[in-house]
């Protein structure tokens, strides 16, 4: 469950002007502060500061100094105030919040205040219910801070006898000098990208002992029967393999071949109670490989352990609709879920096989470990025929190419359309999810000739290169005129090393915000 955030439009006034403690009686009181101007040593007090240090009768710059705090975003110091004995002479903290949290807001932009509510919430974890105290914030950086604060809630997935380490995630932000319609609504949209981003992550961390094409597609079921939509309809359809056998998607059938568990197709559909003539369809199309052993081009050991995660942007395209339906988004998004896992059995599809996708085109198989790019053949081609889109956005973790060329920081972006690309990286930045727009290098196309087939599914011509931009380029043959943008998400979408509340290895959640800003940006 996530962290309550409490909105209230009150502030804190010193005893001198008649203060008065607001409604909440929290456990912990987070004051802002921003970096020193250039040339000056001490951190700048922001907005809430003067009244906290009358209010407690302290010198809070002197702390900061002492505790070494720069003021950059994300950085923290904490006070734990001593505690006054009975019969004792009263001091002013007597009654107030023992613990203050001095908290580095950077410029005050909104990427700074996420940083600082990730920092906030690590802070107080374990400590119950934290106020802060500022100034009023703009919704953009109200958002922001929110999403930080939620984010830090996080806890990874765990089973066994034993509870998971570390303390607990926040219990309550009270945010003073905050209220409003405005307020309220970055909040709600904040809690909702959230949510989306964290399911994302439980999705794709849950391990493969459990989580099978089948098991996917139930858990989409109870997720829309369990949702509360705003005005519209949420829907659902599972399709088995007998589907896909007369749809005539061998792609899918043939990676899902050599599994036990038989591959599946999920829709899940957001349709607006009252459509308009600029109400669009979007299509989001996410790779959803439950597992990749590599097939018969078997993977090396260690590249197999994080592969659970291989289904990430089928999590994320399922949590970006629902959190559309929570915000009650004004154009009609459907996500479509191509189920398999790519295992190895006696009907392994195999090096060299021919398959037939969904329009009808050929597909030379050359290495079964880049089956996220077959699965996806047949969902783009059959979201392009029977949803009629006005826009497709696939995102998968498809190609070491874009991790190696652009890290664990950017996505690889490819898209037909330059105002869609913009769109996207736009939303990107505005939710810290950035992505970096690729070229679909024309030039490159010829690398994907086959002598026995339409085309060939990666690049038989070892002079290219270029893995993530040949894989785009062979994706784009099934989208026809549809404006379409590509996320290579195989960087973006896990960790490397540790980071924050993530283990190595562990999925972020990369690209359900992102999404999601940009649906709600979308005329």
């Amino acid at each position: 469950m996530l962290p309550e955030i409490v909105l209230l439009d009150e502030r804190l006034t010193p005893p001198g002007d008649g203060g008065r403690w607001p409604t909440f009686a929290p456990q912990v009181l987070a004051v802002p502060v921003a970096p020193a101007p250039e040339g000056e040593d001490e951190v700048q007090p922001r907005g809430g500061v003067a009244d906290t240090a009358a209010l407690y009768g302290i010198d809070l710059m002197h702390e900061a100094e002492r505790q070494e705090l720069t003021g950059r975003a994300g950085g923290s110091a904490v006070v734990h105030l001593p505690r006054v004995l009975p019969g004792a002479a009263q001091v002013p903290w007597a009654a107030l919040p023992p613990t203050l949290v001095l908290l580095g807001i950077g410029d005050g932009g909104p990427r700074a205040l996420r940083q600082a509510g990730l920092a906030l919430g690590r802070a107080t974890a374990g400590l119950g219910t934290a106020m802060m105290v500022g100034e009023r914030l703009a919704p953009a950086v109200l958002r922001a801070l929110a999403e930080g604060f939620l984010l830090s809630g996080y806890r990874m997935p765990r089973t066994g006898r034993t509870p998971a380490p570390g303390k607990p995630a926040p219990e309550r932000l009270v945010i003073l000098c905050a209220a409003g319609d405005a307020a309220a609504s970055a909040v709600a949209a904040a809690r909702a990208g959230v949510r989306a981003t964290l399911l994302t992550r439980v999705l794709a961390a849950t391990p493969s002992s459990t989580k099978n094409p089948a098991w996917v597609a139930e858990q989409a079921g109870e997720l829309v029967a369990a949702a509360a939509p705003a005005a519209g309809t949420l829907s659902v359809d599972v399709h088995d393999e007998a589907w896909l056998r007369r749809q005539g998607m061998e792609g899918i059938l043939a990676v899902g071949g050599g599994s036990a568990t038989p591959p599946r197709l999920v829709t899940v559909a957001w349709t607006p109670a009252r459509a308009t003539a600029a109400t669009r369809t979007v299509a989001l199309v996410g790779k959803g490989i439950t597992f990749d052993t590599g097939g018969i081009s078997l993977k090396p050991r260690a590249a197999m352990i994080p592969m659970k995660t291989d289904m990430a942007g089928s999590a994320t395209v399922l949590a970006t609709v629902l959190a559309a339906a929570e915000l009650g988004l004004s154009h009609r998004v459907v996500a479509v879920l191509p189920l398999a896992e790519n295992a190895m059995g006696g009907r392994s599809y195999r090096p060299g096989d021919v398959v037939r996708t969904f329009d009808g085109t050929t597909v030379e198989i050359s290495n079964t470990d880049a089956e996220g790019r077959v699965v996806l053949a047949d969902a783009l081609g059959w979201a392009v025929a029977a949803l009629g889109p006005d826009v497709v956005i696939d995102v998968a973790t498809l190609t070491g190419a874009a991790t190696m060329g652009l890290g664990r920081t950017r996505a690889a972006l490819f898209a037909t359309d330059d105002d869609l690309a913009a769109a996207l990286l736009a939303a990107g930045e505005d939710a810290d999810e950035r992505a970096w727009r690729m070229p679909l290098v024309d030039e490159y196309r010829a690398a994907l000739h086959s002598d026995i087939a339409d085309v060939a599914h990666t690049s038989t011509d070892s002079r290219v290169g270029a893995g993530a931009i040949t894989a785009a380029l062979f994706l784009q043959r099934f989208v026809g005129q549809v404006p379409w943008a590509h996320l290579d998400i195989a960087g973006a979408g896990r960790t490397g090393g540790k980071q924050g509340e993530l283990a190595a290895g562990s999925p972020t959640g990369y690209g359900a915000r992102l999404l999601l800003r940009y649906l709600e940006t979308l005329p």
